[in-house]
């Protein structure tokens, strides 16, 4: 135990530390008058609590073992999933969320980690080979496509989007081949491009489509993204004040709880998916800034491990969780600036939310796993060549 500690990666901890402390000021600051979410502070300091043991858990347990059980834990993924469509909550328009003792469990946010092991695991027995089409990519596509039906079903495009991004980020280090790639890059970028357009061009009938099956919020989302002209009021309201609260922050901020949007409730949800909005105005350009610099050096350590990994399965996992940071990250802060649509996905470990961080703690135990298991290992490799060479 003692040895497996001293080979943490304690920048990385700190960071946790760091960011840590900045959600609860800023959950503080943009929840202390509120009579509803008061106890925001420190519900989100009990969840902090609960994701460190995880990490330190997660940890200890040697990452192959995960990886030997990866088919059990899709199952039971899936099982999640399939559940929460059946008796699940509703919250936000999705139909997303458990209820255990009291608490709230979001399994489309558990099941990310699940798809990044699932398909981790995959890659890893095709040892160097390179990928075909129908023998390899068509079931890493099954695999991704069914959770990404089933959350789709529960109106969570956020988080369904998510293991699309992780699927092709593992495709991308997992030796596919360049022609397989261009060709499906392009793919993407055309379906991009004719769904704009299509969009644009089609927008009344698409409304009325909408409207007939129930899901017209998502044009008050794409509206303001696409079409900004064309949106109504209640559709723009968000993002047009999240945008002007941000302006007003300046390069210094306006002050810990004294941003005048966020105090005045002009912005919804500044606790949790706008919780950005709150470090802008109230701590400015240079309060984003150093926010961004910690995940910059978040991602960054957690490249160096996957590097240093002398096991096929270590960096696939790594990787995917680097593509799920990056992508939450990059959405969040987009849809508040005008480059992505607004979203229901959170800002790892700033956010108020139980299940996402104790998921995204989770996966930096998993990292450390991976760093303290490999390390171990190349130690003993060491020793067997050292006593070799010492009989000989």
């Amino acid at each position: 135990m003692i040895t497996k500690l001293k080979r943490i990666d304690w920048t990385l901890f700190t960071i946790l530390l760091i960011m840590m402390a900045i959600s609860l000021v800023v959950i503080y600051s943009a929840t202390h008058s509120s009579s509803r979410f008061g106890g925001s502070t420190s519900k989100m300091a009990f969840y902090y609590l609960a994701g460190f043991m995880v990490f330190f858990v997660a940890a200890f347990v040697d990452y192959r073992l995960w990886i030997k059980y990866a088919k059990y834990i899709y199952i039971g993924g899936i099982a999640l999933l399939l559940l929460v469509m059946i008796i699940g909550q509703t919250l936000n328009n999705a139909q997303g969320w458990l209820s255990i003792g009291g608490l709230s469990l979001q399994p489309a946010e558990l099941f990310k980690l699940v798809l990044i092991i699932s398909l981790s695991t995959m890659l890893a027995a095709k040892k160097k080979i390179k990928l075909l089409f129908w023998r390899d990519i068509t079931p890493l596509l099954a695999v991704t496509f069914v959770p990404f039906a089933l959350v789709m079903v529960q109106n969570d495009l956020g988080n369904a989007l998510s293991y699309l991004i992780i699927m092709v980020a593992l495709l991308w280090i997992g030796n596919i081949k360049y022609t397989q790639a261009i060709i499906f890059t392009t793919i993407a970028v055309a379906m991009v491009v004719v769904g704009i357009r299509s969009y644009v061009a089609y927008h009344d009938q698409i409304k009325t489509y909408l409207n007939d099956i129930k899901r017209d919020h998502w044009m008050e989302r794409i509206d303001p993204w696409l079409m900004p002209d064309e949106a109504t009021p209640k559709a723009i309201y968000h993002t047009r004040n999240a945008k002007l609260a941000i302006a007003s922050g300046g390069l210094s901020g306006e002050g810990f709880m004294k941003g005048s949007s966020v105090q005045a409730e002009r912005v919804p949800l500044t606790y949790s998916d706008s919780i950005f909005v709150v470090v802008a105005e109230e701590f400015g350009f240079v309060g984003a800034a150093v926010l961004l610099l910690l995940y910059f050096t978040l991602i960054h350590r957690l490249v160096l491990v996957s590097l240093e990994c002398r096991e096929r399965a270590g960096p696939y996992l790594i990787i995917g969780i680097v593509a799920m940071l990056l992508y939450q990250i990059f959405e969040n802060i987009g849809m508040f600036i005008g480059l992505m649509p607004l979203t229901g996905i959170t800002l790892p470990f700033i956010s108020f939310g139980g299940t996402s961080l104790v998921m995204n703690m989770a996966c930096m135990g998993l990292v450390m796993s991976i760093r303290i298991h490999n390390q171990l290992d190349t130690e003993e490799v060491s020793m067997e060549a050292g006593s070799r060479y010492t009989l000989n």
